[in-house]
């Protein structure tokens, strides 16, 4: 057994350019799912200098701690990378029926829609996500809806196919819902990561809503537009002196759009049905984009497709109800099926909001189905993080990497499983939340707030 010294000279010397707030620590004795290259490590250690992780070790590797780390003996306890949903509407809504900040109904405003500027990291509902061990979230726009049946609902009456971009039965004027954003979960002022890492797309019956009712229409609508945006892009000074053709985007639209014609930006499509996923699928190789698919409940009848493209997958693994017509071939074995095809895979919450919590029940029904169990917890940490471009901080148990972890009490796919601690950047997080704080208060009703009735 080897026995490397850390000393703190060399942890202060490492903390000098890292945030105030990170705490030097180690985790001892540790069953580490790592969701890497290194796999699980039983009886590990995890040291942490200024929020980032600088070495993981097994137990032929004593670390001699250096005075002034914080120890942390989890006896034998899970620890996993911080969970990634995907999919989700964090810190952009509290009752969804009162609305959110994640749609716009605006013909001038579309592909330029960005939701990084309407993030609120007050939101009752991060530190509920943020108690089920989820530490960063990539939060996506929906189209407008029109008045109809809100079948889409986050408010506990969820249906299981919500997803980003999904119409409803409106009849918005833009093809384009807007611009995704990866944040984190940590209490502070800014819980913006990183902005613009996809344009959202309704297709299916929601991208027929806003192209006029029919699916061929909107792929004929969306070929147009990114005509448009490559002839602004030739020509730019063009534009403001009203030298070139009508372009049917604004200009505003036009800019959001050129990182996506030119690869740069992955366009989300919303879509469910099979045949909707073809024509996805050879939409983008036609206008040479890239796409991640999100929704996809038929997407194990095409996994091989979506496979060889390259295109990788957000799905909620618990959708098997045909809703609609869209989702006649929706299986549990959804997920199981699309990884053993070779498609990288992200699973969701049952729902954008209130219920991202469950995105790691939803990982354990994956593998009640046929996912193997490493599979799952990479779905919920680095497949995400891969999928968003934030693999090289997050997503997994590496050195390098920012302090993103969490201790469990047991399986961390078990729902009687509970996060026990949450780092986030190397920064203890409260466990609690709202709820916790309004049941603490009402457990005891001669407590801290004692009713004085007349004798």
């Amino acid at each position: 057994m080897r026995t490397l010294s850390v000393s703190l000279a060399a942890l202060t010397l490492a903390a000098l350019s890292t945030p105030a707030l990170a705490q030097n620590l180690a985790i001892t004795n540790a069953r580490i799912l790592t969701a890497g290259p290194a796999g699980e490590i039983a009886n590990g250690t995890i040291l942490v200098v200024g929020g980032k992780i600088t070495m993981v070790a097994g137990p032929d590797r004593a670390l001699a701690i250096a005075p002034g780390v914080t120890v942390i003996d989890a006896k034998g306890a899970t620890v996993t990378p911080g969970l990634v949903a995907a999919n989700t509407l964090l810190g952009a809504v509290e009752v969804r029926s009162l609305g959110d900040d994640l749609t716009v109904d605006n013909p001038e405003i579309g592909a330029s829609f960005d939701v990084q500027y309407a993030l609120n990291p007050e939101s009752t509902l991060i530190p509920v996500a943020r108690l089920q061990g989820i530490t960063r979230a990539v939060v996506m726009p929906r189209s407008a809806r029109g008045g109809g049946g809100d079948e889409h609902s986050d408010d506990g009456e969820v249906a299981d196919h919500y997803t980003a971009g999904d119409g409803g039965d409106s009849k918005s004027h833009a093809l384009f819902a807007g611009q995704a954003a990866v944040i984190h979960l940590a209490e502070g002022a800014d819980i913006l990561v990183k902005p613009k890492v996809g344009m959202v797309v309704p297709f299916g019956d929601g991208g027929a809503n806003v192209a006029g009712g029919a699916r061929g229409a909107q792929i004929v609508a969306l070929k147009a537009a990114f005509r448009d945006v490559r002839d602004y892009m030739r020509d730019r000074a063009a534009y403001d002196r009203a030298g070139v053709r009508d372009l049917a985007l604004s200009k505003s639209d036009l800019e959001a759009l050129i990182p996506v014609v030119q690869g740069r930006m992955p366009i989300i499509a919303a879509v469910h049905k099979v045949a909707d996923i073809r024509a996805v699928l050879k939409f983008a190789r036609e206008e040479n984009v890239r796409v991640i698919l999100s929704g996809a409940e038929e997407g194990w009848k095409a996994a091989r497709e979506i496979a060889a493209a390259g295109v990788p997958v957000i799905i909620d693994p618990l959708t098997d109800r045909p809703d609609s017509f869209e989702m006649l071939g929706a299986t549990l074995e959804n997920a199981a099926r699309l990884q053993a095809a070779g498609v990288m895979v992200a699973i969701e919450g049952s729902g954008g909001a209130h219920r991202v919590r469950e995105m790691r029940y939803n990982a354990g029904n994956a593998v009640a189905y046929g996912m193997p169990y490493s599979a799952a917890l990479a779905a919920v940490t680095l497949n995400p993080a891969k999928i968003f471009g934030v693999s090289d901080t997050i997503g997994s148990i590496e050195p390098g990497k920012d302090a993103d972890l969490v201790i469990w009490t047991g399986d961390p796919f078990e729902p009687l499983s509970q996060a026990t601690a949450v780092y986030i950047k190397g920064r203890s997080q409260p466990m609690t939340s709202r709820q916790t704080e309004l049941r603490d208060r009402y457990m005891n009703l001669g407590g801290p707030y004692p009713v004085a009735y007349p004798k």
